[in-house]
């Protein structure tokens, strides 16, 4: 079945313009069943621009940040461009900072939806950029965060040290790696720093829509662990996901701001955390952030409306980010 018009087009630019994938360049077509329809777009796109495009289907992982087989990660580094348009995220797993590593742009696309695509691709990429830098460049420049929301988050914790990262959607540089779509700001918190109490509102990796479900999920956190999770299903749910894995999982791995205009809360993590006027506290690994945490799982909770202090000053005020 041929990709959708609107499929198409957003997997063009994709490529072309988020990966500045070159004809004659090579390029990895990564997915799973789950995300087959996007990979054939995908695979047309490349092929339009004149690239050589190598596609390959994996069985579905478990969990997000769950390394890939050992043959697919060793395959990533052998290209300049990889394309990971898989259920699950390969973003934070040592097979995509190895592929890196070896000087390959990596764009993942975690559980993509068609929808997501079609409509969050379509965005003005340039003024994601601009935007999402300069929510990097304040957060470079802070040393302390405190998030609060009517719901009943009031997490605090120090950055002190620690660089934030832009997510701009334009991977263009040897070793570059983001999400598509993108447009977030994002930090690990300084390890044992983080303490308060986290109420996601949004949605929740692994988990689902908790708009749709009606449910939020409680967090308590102190010394950078989360210590308790209280709620209904889903916060049984996520203290499942985290208890598989073990004692580190609870690290409270992520904060990041969303940035893309286009992007809405619809249960699917990869869109959700990208959404202006939210922010998100993610739990797991967080290596790739530069932290020290290595384990098989980071998972983003979002939270709706935050106001959100650096160093006592405004950088969001109930959802409205504060760039003027």
């Amino acid at each position: 079945m041929a990709p959708r018009t609107g499929l198409s087009r957003s997997a063009l630019i994709a490529l072309r313009d988020c990966l500045l994938l070159n004809p004659d360049e090579r390029v990895l077509i990564l997915t799973d069943p789950t995300c087959h329809r996007i990979g054939m777009a995908l695979l047309t796109a490349a092929r339009k621009i004149g690239a050589y495009a190598v596609y390959t289907e994996m069985p579905a992982m478990e969990r997000n940040g769950q390394e890939p087989p050992p043959a697919l990660a060793e395959l990533m580094k052998g290209f300049p461009a990889v394309v990971a348009a898989t259920s699950k995220s390969l973003t934070h797993t040592d097979a995509r900072r190895e592929a890196c590593r070896a000087g390959a742009r990596v764009a993942t696309m975690p559980g993509i939806l068609e929808e997501t695509m079609i409509r969050c691709l379509a965005a003005d990429y340039y003024a994601i950029a601009e935007r999402t830098e300069r929510v990097t460049r304040l957060l470079n420049d802070g040393h302390r965060v405190r998030v609060t929301t009517a719901a009943g988050t009031d997490l605090s914790f120090s950055i002190e040290g620690v660089n934030a990262i832009s997510s701009t959607g334009l991977i263009h540089q040897p070793g570059a790696f983001g999400n598509l779509p993108s447009g977030e700001s994002y930090m690990r918190p300084l390890e044992g720093t983080a303490a308060g109490v986290v109420v996601v509102d949004g949605s929740m990796a692994g988990v689902g829509n908790l708009l749709a479900m009606g449910e939020t999920i409680q967090i308590a956190v102190n010394g950078g662990i989360a210590t308790t999770i209280t709620g209904r299903e889903a916060a049984r749910k996520l203290d499942g996901l985290l208890r598989a894995v073990g004692p580190d999982a609870y690290t409270v791995a992520e904060f990041g701001v969303g940035t893309n205009d286009a992007a809405r809360i619809i249960g699917n993590i990869l869109e959700d955390e990208k959404v202006m006027g939210t922010i998100h506290i993610a739990f797991g690994n967080n290596v790739s952030m530069g932290g020290m945490v290595n384990v098989p799982i980071h998972l983003d909770g979002i939270i709706q409306s935050p106001t959100v202090e650096l160093d006592g000053r405004l950088l969001m005020d109930n959802g409205r980010l504060l760039l003027d």
